[in-house]
């Protein structure tokens, strides 16, 4: 994990009570801060428990690694990746 604590023990499962603000900051922010990672054409929306991930990555693996990433903020199976290779 990259140093940005899931969320945990609250009530909505996926994102456990934060509000869509905030947890699309922290996503975007997990994703900015990973040295191994290009984030800048990916974008973060919020539907119901989901984090989203739209946009474009450069290598591949990167799909996986931008879910792995995003799921570290909001835990497995709360993030849906539409992210195409260019």
């Amino acid at each position: 994990m990259l140093g940005f604590p899931a969320f945990t023990g609250h009530g909505e499962p996926g994102r456990q009570g934060h509000s869509d603000a905030a947890t699309r900051a922290s996503v975007e922010s997990a994703l900015h801060a990973a040295a191994d990672f290009e984030a800048g054409e990916i974008t973060v929306s919020i539907s119901g428990s989901y984090v989203i991930l739209e946009g474009f990555v450069r290598l591949r693996g990167d799909v996986e690694r931008a879910i792995e990433i995003a799921e570290g903020v909001v835990g497995r199976g709360y993030v849906r990746a539409r992210l195409l290779r260019r």
